[in-house]
C-alpha cells in the first residue's frame, strides 16, 4: 500500500510539473515572438548576447544546488530529523545568496567589458538590466529546493509559470516604451531583458509568502552548519560541472559567431547583429520540441530509477525502450514539420526578418530532435547511475561544435549558415554517443515499432510539405495555408501511429494522462 500512495502521489507531482512547464513554454513563446519583432534582428543579438552570459553565470552559481538541497531536504524529513530539514535550508539560502550576489556583482561591475568580449559592445545596457536576476533566481531556487525535498511540487510550479508572466508583461512593456521613448535599440533591448529581473523578483516574494520553513529547536543529532554546507557542495558541485559545459559551449559559440562573421566572412558589425539575431530567431522555434520531452522526462527517471534499486535489469531495459520510443513518437514529428515548413514558419512568427532564416530553421528542425533524444538518454544515464557519461559526450559534442561554428562561419559563403550544421553535428554526436553507451551498458535495443515510428513521421512531414503548397496554390493567405497544413499533418500522423501500431497503451502509461490519451485514440 505505502508504494501505490507513493507512485501516485508522483505521478500527481509529475502531472502537476508538466502542465506547469507546458503553459511556461508558451509564455515565453508569447514573449520573444513578439519581443523578436518590437526589437528586430540586430535588437534582438543584444538580447541574446546579454542572455547568454547571465545563463553562463547562473549554472555556475545555482545548476547543482536545488538538487543537492532537495536530496538533503528528502533525507532529513524522511529520517524524522525536522531540526535537519531547516538547517539546511538555512545553510542552502545564505549559500544560494552568497553565489548570486557575486555573479549579480560581476555582470554589473564587468557590462562593458563582458559585451566588448563578446563582440557587441551596445549589449552592456542589457547586461546590467538583467544583472539582478541572477541573486533572485538564486533565491528563489532555495525556496523550490525545500519544497520539493517535502515532496510539494506546487510551489514549483506556480513559481515557474509566475516567472514567466512577469517576464512576459513586463519584459515586452518595456521594451515597447523604451523603444518608443528613446528610440535606440540597445535600450530597447534592455528594457526587454528587465522584464526578467522583474519576473524573478515576483516569484520571489510569492515563494517567500508562500513556502514558510518550519525552525524547531536543535537536537544533538543536529550536523554543524560547516559539515552541512560541505555535504551541499560536495553533492552539488559534480552536478553544477556537468550542466555548465553545455552554457560554455552556448557562450563560446555566441562569441565565436559574431566575431567570426566580423574578422573572417567580411561582415560588418550590423551585419554581424542581423545574421546572429535571425540566429537567435529561429533557435527560439527550435527550442520548441523540448518542451514535448519534458514531461516524458519526468515520469520515466524514477520508474528507471525505482528498478535499478531492486536490481531489475529487464525492466529497466524495457522502460528505456519505452523511453527511446516515445521520443521518436513525440519528437521527430514535431522536428520534421518544423524543418519541413521552416520558411513558412518565419514568415508567419517573425514577419520581416531576414529570409535567411527558414534556411536556419530548416536544419536546425532536425537538429531539434537530436536535442530531445540527447536529454532523454542524459536522465536516463544519470538514473542508470553513469552520470559522468553525459558530462564527457557533452564535451565531445561542444568541442566539435566550437570547431565546426570556427570554420564554417568564417567562409562568406555560409557565414551564420556554419551555426546551425555545427548544432546539428553537436546534438547528433551527443544523442547517439549517450545511445551507443546506453546499448553497451545496459543492453538496450531500439524499439521494436523503431520503423513504424519513423515511417509516420515522414508520411507526417510529407503531408505538411504538400498540403502547404497545395493551399498556397489556392490564393489562401500564408497563415491559413500553414495552418491547414499543420492540422492535416497531425491528422495523417494521428491515423498512421495508429493504424501501423507504433504505440501501445503500455507506452502511454509512463506519460501524464497516458491513459485517457490511449482510450481517446483506442489505443490498446
Amino acid at each position: 500500500m505505502a508504494k501505490t500512495v507513493k507512485r501516485q502521489s508522483f505521478i500527481h507531482g509529475a502531472a502537476i510539473l508538466a502542465v506547469s512547464v507546458g503553459i511556461s513554454k508558451a509564455l515565453g513563446a508569447i514573449y520573444k515572438v513578439p519581443l523578436g519583432n518590437i526589437l528586430g534582428d540586430e535588437g534582438f543579438a543584444h538580447f541574446t548576447v546579454a542572455y547568454s552570459i547571465y545563463a553562463l553565470l547562473l549554472t555556475l552559481s545555482n545548476a547543482g544546488l536545488p538538487t543537492a538541497l532537495s536530496r538533503l531536504i528528502a533525507k532529513a524529513d524522511a529520517t524524522g530529523h525536522r531540526d535537519q530539514v531547516y538547517r539546511t535550508f538555512w545553510v542552502s539560502r545564505w549559500t544560494f545568496f552568497i553565489l548570486g550576489a557575486l555573479g549579480t556583482g560581476i555582470m554589473l561591475i564587468f557590462s562593458g567589458k563582458l559585451a566588448n568580449a563578446m563582440g557587441d559592445p551596445d549589449a552592456a545596457p542589457s547586461i546590467i538590466a538583467l544583472a539582478p536576476a541572477i541573486v533572485l533566481v538564486c533565491v528563489l531556487s532555495a525556496y523550490r529546493g525545500y519544497a520539493q525535498g517535502l515532496g510539494d511540487m506546487r510551489p514549483t510550479a506556480v513559481s515557474t509559470v509566475t516567472e514567466t508572466g512577469g517576464k512576459l508583461i513586463f519584459g515586452l512593456a518595456l521594451a515597447y516604451f523604451m523603444l518608443d521613448r528613446f528610440g535606440t535599440l540597445p535600450l530597447a533591448s534592455s528594457g526587454a531583458i528587465l522584464g526578467v529581473t522583474f519576473g524573478a523578483a515576483i516569484t520571489v516574494l510569492y515563494l517567500m509568502l508562500r513556502v514558510r520553513p518550519e525552525k524547531t529547536p536543535p537536537s544533538a543529532r543536529i550536523e554543524s552548519r560547516r559539515h552541512t554546507l560541505k555535504v551541499l557542495l560536495s553533492i552539488s558541485i559534480p552536478i553544477t560541472l556537468g550542466a555548465s559545459v553545455l552554457s560554455v559551449i552556448g557562450l563560446t559559440d555566441t562569441f565565436l559567431i559574431i566575431n567570426r562573421l566580423q574578422d573572417a566572412a567580411g561582415f560588418t558589425q550590423t551585419e554581424a547583429n542581423v545574421a546572429f539575431g535571425v540566429f537567435s530567431k529561429a533557435q527560439t522555434l527550435f527550442n520548441v520540441p523540448q518542451s514535448f520531452i519534458v514531461p516524458l522526462t519526468i515520469s520515466v527517471i524514477p520508474a528507471i530509477s525505482a528498478r535499478v534499486a531492486k536490481n531489475n535489469h529487464s525492466g529497466v531495459r524495457s522502460v528505456t525502450e519505452t523511453a527511446m520510443k516515445l521520443v521518436l513518437l513525440l519528437a521527430l514529428p514535431a522536428s520534421l514539420g518544423l524543418s519541413v515548413l521552416s520558411e513558412p514558419i518565419m514568415q508567419v512568427v517573425y514577419a520581416g526578418s531576414s529570409s535567411v532564416g527558414g534556411e536556419l530553421l530548416k536544419i536546425q528542425g532536425i537538429a531539434a530532435f537530436f536535442v530531445c533524444l540527447a536529454l532523454v538518454t542524459n536522465s536516463v544515464l544519470q538514473a542508470y547511475g553513469k552520470e559522468r557519461y553525459p558530462v564527457y559526450t557533452m564535451i565531445l559534442g561542444g568541442a566539435i561544435k566550437v570547431i565546426m561554428t570556427y570554420f564554417l562561419v568564417g567562409i562568406p559563403e555560409i557565414g551564420i549558415r556554419g551555426a546551425a550544421w555545427s548544432t546539428l553535428a553537436c546534438y547528433a554526436v551527443i544523442a547517439l554517443a549517450n545511445f551507443a553507451l546506453i546499448v553497451k551498458t545496459m543492453k538496450v535495443k531500439l524499439p521494436p515499432a523503431f520503423v513504424r515510428c519513423v515511417l509516420s513521421s515522414v508520411a507526417m512531414g510529407a503531408t505538411a510539405y504538400f498540403a502547404y503548397y497545395a493551399l498556397l496554390r489556392l490564393n489562401l493567405p500564408l497563415i491559413i495555408s500553414l495552418g491547414g497544413a499543420v492540422i492535416a499533418a497531425v491528422l495523417v500522423y494521428a491515423v498512421c501511429i495508429v493504424a501501423l501500431k507504433a504505440i501501445s497503451r503500455d507506452d502511454l502509461s509512463y506519460v501524464p494522462k497516458g491513459e485517457k490519451i490511449a482510450r481517446l485514440l483506442r489505443v490498446k
